[in-house]
């Protein structure tokens, strides 16, 4: 690749998707400073989205031992996640890019749709460990850009005197119909159903997708009548009281601090919330959230991809590729995965996280039913029909349109 494909024009329809693709919704934040790429060859640039982590941290430490590995020094700018995305596609424009860039999943066919990113058919990063349903959320046009360094998602917490004193037993919500029976007799005994975020942003989305999986619904066909069970599965809940009307306004921190009251018998909420659990002050347990007619449903996975943004100068490629493979290698994803609370993206390293820790059991089966946002190769078209989801969540839950007129009227924008 040559530098003027590196500063080609970037499309209308990546900046407009960086808007919501960069919305966080799994993923560290917290405000970074600028970084440049140096001109010496002996340093190269890494841009990551873990601003909170300092020099001296476990993962700045891991990065400088990579470097050593490779032969060269680590420049290392950590920066807050709709900072990164926005930045890198400046630097791309002005032919500055980081050797190595560290960017949210859903980011990643975005960047690659607007020519910022090499495939791994040109940076020869090896991604045959990976779980091919991670994967498949760095792919688009046929082509993998990158490999991923960590993944997480969603799940039901459950609080457990909440269900016994219900007389409800965890093994006996299996489906839809199981869980909202369960609903039914916490609602009985006089404590709180489920409480999740259905706000009208990307973390509403965000929440309802396990749901609008589960039954079986598409992303292309936002009317279908798999979809309208979801979104009427939801309204019902509101309607019986399972659910509280503050989940219009939930965000996926103000969700989890109603369910940390104790009142509540279910919260759907990540893996990211696993710390919090054990400051409950409550006996907590963990189910993947089911399909409707059973099983786990496919939640959308949170996490990072480690990819090499496209370089004038060609010749770096060798060098990146050896970093990006120590940051990825078994013993390094164990280390960094448990730094980021990540279910790690390969078995070997995921039974390696159950063995030392059995608590992340329930987690790791979450993550490998889990799905890529803009997996099926929607791309750039995924922030839109985001969009439209979330706006239909909202208007039948409010009362405003039926689920059925509210999927319509998404699908009708979308087109």
């Amino acid at each position: 690749m040559n530098s003027f494909s590196r500063r080609r024009r970037l499309t209308a329809a990546a900046l407009t998707a960086l808007a919501v693709a960069t919305s966080a919704t799994a993923c560290g934040s917290g405000s970074g400073g600028t970084g440049t790429k140096a001109a010496d060859n002996g340093t190269y640039t890494v841009w990551d989205p873990y601003p909170q982590f300092a020099k001296g941290s476990a993962w700045a430490k891991l990065l400088d031992a990579c470097g050593t590995e490779a032969g060269v020094k680590i420049e290392r700018t950590g920066f807050d996640t709709s900072d990164l995305a926005n930045k890198t596609l400046l630097a791309a424009q002005q032919g500055n890019s980081p050797d190595v860039l560290v960017v949210d999943n859903p980011v990643v066919s975005t960047l690659a749709e607007a020519g910022v990113l090499t495939s791994t058919d040109d940076n020869k990063l090896d991604t045959s460990k990976a779980d091919p349903n991670l994967l498949a959320a760095g792919q688009s046009g046929g082509k993998t850009y990158g490999t991923p360094i960590g993944a997480n998602t969603l799940a039901l917490y459950y609080n457990k005197e909440v269900l016994k004193a219900a007389g409800v037993d965890i093994a006996s919500v299996e489906d839809w119909t199981s869980l909202t029976a369960a609903l039914a007799k916490v609602k009985k005994a006089g404590k709180k159903g489920i409480t999740f975020s259905a706000i009208g942003t990307e973390e509403g989305s965000f929440q309802f997708l396990p749901w609008f999986w589960g039954a079986g619904a598409e992303l292309t066909a936002l009317d279908s009548g798999q979809a309208v069970s979801a979104l009427a599965l939801w309204k019902d809940w509101l309607a019986e009281d399972y659910a509280p009307n503050s989940v219009l306004n939930n965000t996926q921190t103000t969700s989890w601090q109603e369910f940390a009251t104790g009142d509540y018998a279910f919260g759907e909420n990540g893996t990211w919330q696993l710390a919090n659990a054990e400051k409950a002050g409550f006996d907590y347990g963990v189910i993947p959230v089911p399909a409707a007619d059973g099983g786990s449903a496919s939640a959308p996975t949170g996490g990072e991809f480690v990819t090499v943004p496209v370089q004038g100068d060609t010749g770096r490629y060798g060098t990146t590729q050896k970093i990006a493979t120590c940051l990825t290698s078994t013993q390094n994803l164990y280390d960094t995965d448990t730094t980021l609370s990540y279910v790690a993206p390969t078995t070997e390293v995921q039974d390696k996280q159950v063995a030392a820790d059995p608590k992340l059991k329930p987690w790791v089966q979450a993550v490998k039913a889990a799905k890529g946002r803009t997996s099926d190769d929607l791309g750039t078209r995924y922030p839109k029909i985001s969009e439209q989801l979330w706006k239909a969540v909202q208007s039948a839950l409010s009362g405003s349109k039926s689920p059925k007129d509210a999927l319509a009227a998404a699908q009708s924008a979308v087109k």
